[in-house]
């Protein structure tokens, strides 16, 4: 038999008192995918920075196709024949597609032939692996999935016969990410091994032929995917029984707390994103958005969160009209309207500040964290760890700095500052993307007993599934219009799909 493409022995990795990795060992079969899942810090992403060069190991070997190789830095990896897409993405964005591909390879000091050469390789890996894309497009005008490809590209245009790819699905849309599963199919008929690291088991079921499980920074167990089930998978990650469904019971509806009526809004370039939106949040009860993404969803978390003023409409809370100076996000959040934006990085977070001082943003003038222009650290801090404690966030250290932090835990942070500020309407973008399946079950629960306490929930989320097993009432989009709506007990994933492609209600 040939040897393993990759073998990992005994690898362990501190970063101060925090353990990443204990002892972990793990053998690939070349030509084969495999999953690598675990809740989220349980080492996942660690092990496989081990692995292409941007961590080297405290102990432990690393062979490949059977030689001891010693990996210090990202160019040893690559000379391996190993390549990595991250889950936010290495691009430089104002650079056209094959200026990023080439960039670090560029093969000389004058740019143009290896530009020449890039291209002709750049035709050949399209051709072969189905990646059509223009050479010459702006990465920055591409869309996520493209841009994703993109990284695909440069990885294959560098030799990489073994392709990492660290929650390659937690920006893609549903469709998108078929379309991925489809190259990691080509991919691996081509002789290709790929790495998945994920925490959605339903695609582990669905591509891989094998699958590890992490937790706590330890290895559980192997096992081929057709031998397993996601509960099995699940129990495994969390060291307990999960519950995959979710359990809610009849909604109490309530008196109406938010509406909006006709509204509008166009972007700087005058390209109409929202037109004649209308919709009501009653308490206790969750509405969900169905849609594709870039269909208006985004735009309308934003405006009725503050962040984007209408062009025409009207938004009233508690029957009462907000005028544009009442439209403020921080008159919102004293008026109990609180938002969970769908991008953590760029709207929820400072991931350069530490932990502390993100559980207070937005918050910072509270009395309870300081007097006049002074605020208490001490006070910051214990409000952190309350909070971290409360959401089982790991490590519960408030000094630590957001950047630090996994991506469920980095949600869980953006969580536990909005729910715990008792709000009477909640926007939700994106509650579980990039979360571990331990973690979604938290989620979920929190958002059904706010619900139950007669919270007013919109829901956004790319997942038509947790749409559904969430939500009572589920509104449709397309192109910025609300195209139907549906009680979420009277409708299934082909009827919100037509709505969703924009065929009308009676049709659907």
């Amino acid at each position: 038999m040939s040897a393993p493409a990759i073998e990992l022995i005994a690898i362990s990795k501190r970063f101060g008192p925090v353990q990443a990795n204990k002892d972990v060992s793990l053998a690939i079969t070349a030509g084969s995918i495999h999953g690598i899942v675990g809740e989220n810090g349980a080492g996942k992403s660690t092990l496989m920075s081990i692995l292409y060069g941007f961590y080297e190991a405290d102990s432990g070997e690393i062979r490949v196709a059977g030689r001891p190789l010693r990996i210090r830095r990202p160019a040893d990896a690559i000379t391996a024949g190993i390549g990595m897409v991250h889950q936010h993405f290495m691009l430089v964005e104002p650079l056209s597609v094959v200026e990023n591909v080439v960039l670090g390879a560029e093969g000389g000091k004058l740019l143009k032939g290896g530009i020449a050469r890039a291209r002709t390789e750049l035709a050949r890996l399209s051709r072969d692996y189905g990646l059509a894309i223009d050479p010459d497009a702006i990465v920055g005008d591409l869309s996520v999935g493209f841009q994703q490809r993109v990284e695909i590209l440069k990885a294959l245009y560098r030799g990489a016969d073994i392709l990492i790819l660290d929650e390659p699905t937690a920006v893609l849309t549903p469709s998108e990410a078929d379309q991925l599963f489809a190259l990691l199919r080509s991919l691996k008929a081509q002789g290709k091994t790929v790495i998945l690291i994920t925490h959605k088991l339903r695609e582990i079921m669905d591509v891989t032929d094998t699958v590890s499980v992490m937790r706590r920074g330890e290895m559980v167990t192997h096992v081929e995917t057709i031998r397993t089930s996601p509960p099995e998978l699940a129990e495994a990650m969390v060291g307990r029984r999960v519950l995959l469904r979710v359990e809610k019971t009849a909604h109490r509806r309530g008196a109406p707390v938010l509406e909006a009526a006709g509204l509008g809004f166009c972007d700087e370039r005058g390209c109409e994103k929202l037109s004649d939106v209308s919709l009501t949040l009653h308490a206790g009860e969750i509405v969900g958005i169905a849609g594709v993404a870039g269909n208006g969803q985004s735009e309308l978390l934003e405006v009725l969160a503050g962040l984007l003023q209408p062009s025409r409409g009207v938004i009233r809370l508690d029957g009462q009209i907000l005028g544009a100076g009442d439209r403020t996000p921080a008159n919102l959040r004293e008026l109990g309207l609180m938002h969970i934006p769908e991008d953590r990085h760029r709207m929820g977070l400072v991931t350069a500040f530490p932990a502390a001082e993100n559980s207070i943003l937005g918050y910072q003038d509270d009395p309870a964290f300081g007097s006049g222009p002074f605020l208490s650290a001490a006070r910051i801090a214990a409000h952190a760890l309350a909070g971290m404690t409360a959401y089982d966030v790991r490590p519960s250290d408030p000094t630590l700095k957001a950047a630090k932090f996994s991506g469920g835990n980095q949600q869980k942070i953006v969580l536990a500052r909005e729910i715990e500020r008792a709000p009477r309407v909640l926007l939700v973008g994106q509650p579980t993307r990039g979360v571990d399946i331990g973690a979604i079950e938290f989620i979920h629960r929190r958002l059904i007993a706010l619900r139950d306490a007669g919270v007013a929930i919109l829901l956004v989320s790319v997942e038509l599934e947790e749409v559904m097993a969430l939500s009572d009432r589920i509104l449709a989009m397309c192109g910025g219009r609300i195209t139907g709506e549906r009680a979420a007990e009277a409708t299934n994933e082909r009827d919100l799909g037509l709505l969703m492609a924009g065929v009308n209600q009676e049709a659907a």
